[in-house]
């Protein structure tokens, strides 16, 4: 019998040309199915966030400082911007030219009177960048939250559908039928009406008896409403007279505001101001504008002109420095968001409010340290030590003025030392610049506080070093602590800054009348010498401010502007509005 041998396992064979196509196929579909399902999940995802992003930004609010009140805002559907005045006032509203709108809730405000408070709005609203910008920017910052919120929410049912699996969906699905299953969806119904309440119902308020209508039919056809009023609404009790006194008042205080600055800033666009020649660098010097939000187009426009890319605020944008006034810094804010922005609070801008709110707006507070300024210069400057209210009196809280006074040379001149001597120091008041020019340590000081100009006066300091003392009149136009009003109530006071190879070269101040009239001063160039030290001596000049040769203005001695006939003191190129 022959031996059996073991069999041996079959070669494998290659694909025949059949089977080839085939499993390439069926490997084509079920990439296309992978494909399919992961299109599905991100539609579906897709869809739930935008559900749930649109749910949380429609329910959302968010509450903050606007047209000096404490105000809550909220999107709706509607297309229009609701303002709730309170009531005393009638409520307006305006379309708002997108598919949805905002309501807006005035609470608590800072004001004397219903009147002034009247004036104010009619004030605010002939120059509404700033409240637009804020606004604006509230509602991009709940858009985002909303939608960042949406996307995180709208993985939750992938998620869940993921984690139950195919296999116990199906199970689910067959025990909906059963007894267990009907109370399931009967228990979720429950909920889900729970949540919405189709029962509960607030009770009519007043408003709710009153139609909108159109500003003009309001006032009636005896007081004409300005071009770009037309379109505003207002819903109260037109057969108040007290009401129509108010917003007719709010109407004639609106077009003085809006036509004698709108006029200002276009008329700035042809003064004949000196632009800056290759290699220099412009910037525009405000202070003291005391809420007058109406120059800070002008100021704009002036700075425009001049070719400046950058701004200085020497401080005193308030006259108290309270929350309520945080319309005055989103004005400036956006008079000048596309520009280099440096800035120190004044005495009037009492407490952290200020600098505070101005750093969140971007703004390079200064607080003592040396830094980066215009043209590759350097820049140093320090708050106001300083506090008062609307008096004219002042008291010093902390340090006092000198020390703070002596305290800021000293840090100049270690600048100097170090080899970064300081171009120009940014106070409020120049007089906290006296002892750096006095030790040579400084090329230029500005600041305003007084309310006129005062220089540039120039100053010999320690070692035959040159410096400059300068300071701004009012920007605001401010005869005291405040300027809200139609025009401004004093001459006021833009004045721009030449700077060249890192140190600065010339002034040029611009003076808008109370009468509508501009007067250019001529260009006023700075003699700072080489900046190097001439004589080597250990003793500075013993009173801080009077250097060598100095030529130090009385502070207290200067003509006051006349406000009534437009007289500011100045000479130069006189520039009237068109009659």
């Amino acid at each position: 019998m022959s031996e059996q041998q073991p069999s041996r396992p079959a070669e494998p064979t290659e694909p025949t040309a059949a089977d080839r196509p085939r499993r390439s196929r069926g490997g084509l579909r079920r990439g296309a199915l992978r494909l399919s399902a992961g299109t599905a999940y991100l539609l579906a995802w897709l869809a739930c966030a935008t559900v749930a992003a649109v749910g949380l930004f429609l329910g959302s609010s968010r509450t903050t400082t606007l047209a000096s009140h404490d105000v809550v805002l909220r999107p709706e559907l509607s297309d229009y911007v609701v303002v709730h005045t309170g009531p005393v006032l009638p409520d307006v509203r305006l379309d708002s030219g997108v598919p949805f709108g905002v309501d807006i809730q005035l609470g608590k405000t800072d004001v004397p009177s219903t009147e002034a408070l009247v004036d104010r709005y009619a004030f605010l609203a002939s120059q509404p960048e700033g409240v637009e910008a804020k606004v604006r920017d509230a509602l991009v910052d709940m858009a985002v939250d909303a939608a960042l919120r949406g996307a995180a929410l709208g993985l939750l049912p992938i998620l869940i559908w993921t984690l139950v699996g195919s296999e116990r969906r199906r199970q689910l699905l067959r025990r909906l039928p059963t007894p267990e299953g009907v109370l399931a969806l009967l228990l979720v119904a429950l909920v889900l009406v729970g949540l919405w309440r189709p029962w509960g119902s607030d009770d009519d308020t007043v408003d709710a008896g009153r139609d909108w209508m159109p500003l003009q039919e309001f006032l009636g056809a005896g007081i004409p409403v300005p071009e770009e009023a037309r379109g505003l609404e207002v819903r109260g009790d037109a057969t108040t007279s007290g009401t129509r006194r108010l917003i007719e008042s709010a109407v004639s205080t609106y077009e003085k505001s809006k036509g004698f600055y709108a006029d200002a800033a276009e008329r700035a666009a042809e003064l004949p101001l000196r632009t800056p020649e290759e290699g220099e660098t412009t910037v525009v010097l405000v202070s003291d504008r005391h809420d007058n939000v109406g120059m800070d187009k002008v100021a704009r426009a002036i700075g425009d002109r001049a070719g400046a890319t950058g701004v200085f605020d020497a401080g005193d944008d308030t006259s108290t420095g309270s929350t309520w006034e945080a319309f005055s810094l989103d004005s400036v804010t956006a008079a000048f968001d596309d520009v280099d922005r440096w800035a120190v609070t004044g005495n009037h801008d009492q407490g952290d409010f200020v600098g505070d709110y101005l750093a969140e707006l971007g703004w390079s507070v200064l607080d003592g340290d040396v830094v980066d300024g215009p043209g590759g210069s350097t820049l140093l400057g320090v708050p106001d030590p300083r506090s008062s209210g609307l008096g004219n009196w002042r008291d010093e809280t902390g340090l006092s003025f000198d020390e703070v006074e002596t305290r800021l040379a000293d840090e100049a001149c270690a600048a100097q030392e170090d080899g970064e001597r300081v171009s120009t120091l940014l106070v409020h008041d120049a007089n906290l610049g006296r002892e750096s020019l006095a030790r040579g340590c400084v090329d230029l000081v500005v600041g305003g506080h007084l309310h006129e100009q005062v220089g540039p006066t120039r100053v010999v300091g320690h070692g035959g070093l040159v410096g400059y003392s300068y300071t701004n009149g009012t920007t605001g136009g401010a005869a005291y602590a405040i300027a809200v009003g139609s025009k401004p109530r004093r001459p006021a006071m833009v004045t721009v800054l030449t700077y060249r190879d890192g140190r600065p070269a010339g002034v040029q101040a611009v003076t808008l009348r109370t009468t509508g009239g501009y007067v250019v001063q001529p260009y006023q160039a700075l003699d700072l010498g080489s900046g190097v030290l001439e004589v080597d001596t250990t003793d500075p000049d013993p009173e801080p401010g009077l250097g060598e040769d100095s030529e130090q203005p009385d502070r207290d001695s200067g003509t006051d502007p006349d406000p009534d006939t437009g007289s500011d003191g100045d000479t130069g190129t006189e520039a009237r509005p068109a009659r």
